[in-house]
């Protein structure tokens, strides 16, 4: 299969620095997308994203791994060491976290993994349906029944995030795949949470139908809402 691909990572209204960090990589007649949403501050954040987004593509392509689930597991986890590694090494960086997405696309399956509340979500005519579920409290919460979704939206600790690479060296890691169908009308969006805590599923829905203007229409969106942390998403279309 053939894929268009688009990306934006913006830092916001609000914030002083952009913690997000993105790739896209074409691999072994692939497509290798990742996002994440840094944690920390001091810019420590920063440096976990981006060391995480550079590891995953350098073990991933380096990889002899044929099943690709693994190789996403064993890139995410070679990513959390590499974070656990230099937060050992330097105060500056102590604590530093990110979450992750990632997805492989090749031929016509949907290869990913997920760890934390950055979102992967998968675009299918025209039904928009989100693959990965948060690693949040307010999700947990409301998995357990002691919130609905739209008191979540609200929640003071709705940015409590229950897992993340750079927490622990035995990090738990979600990982999925889907097959497509040449004939669907097919589109994956991965995106940080300074997308969807402004922005609605539904509202998401719309403008993803429109690929050619999506980037603008998006953006402009959660500035409208006065974009209040750092918003980065990464669009991958079949042609």
């Amino acid at each position: 299969m053939d894929y268009k691909y688009s990306s934006v990572t913006n830092i916001g209204l609000k914030r002083l620095d952009n913690e997000d960090s993105l790739g896209i990589y074409e691999i072994e007649n692939g497509i290798l997308a990742v996002v994440c949403d840094g944690l920390g501050g001091n810019k420590a954040g920063n440096v976990a994203s981006q060391l995480s987004v550079n590891t995953v593509y350098e073990f991933f392509k380096s990889s002899a791994q044929k099943d690709y689930l693994e190789r996403i597991k064993s890139s995410i986890m070679e990513a959390n060491n590499s974070i656990l590694h230099k937060a050992s090494l330097s105060s500056d960086f102590h604590g530093m976290a990110t979450t992750i997405e990632v997805l492989f696309l090749v031929e016509n399956t949907a290869y990913y993994g997920h760890v934390g509340d950055s979102r992967m979500y998968y675009l299918q005519n025209g039904k928009l349906k989100q693959l990965t579920k948060d690693h949040s409290l307010v999700q947990k919460l409301i998995d357990e029944g002691f919130l609905t979704v739209d008191e979540a939206e609200h929640h003071p600790d709705r940015n409590i995030i229950m897992r993340a690479l750079g927490d622990t060296s035995a990090i738990e890691i979600d990982l999925s795949k889907i097959t497509l169908k040449s004939s669907d009308d097919s589109l994956f969006f991965l995106c940080t949470d300074g997308v969807t805590t402004v922005v609605k599923d539904n509202e998401l829905e719309e403008i993803l139908t429109n690929y050619d203007f999506l980037k603008e229409k998006l953006s402009e969106l959660i500035n409208q809402r006065g974009a209040p942390d750092n918003y980065t998403f990464v669009c991958i279309k079949k042609n």
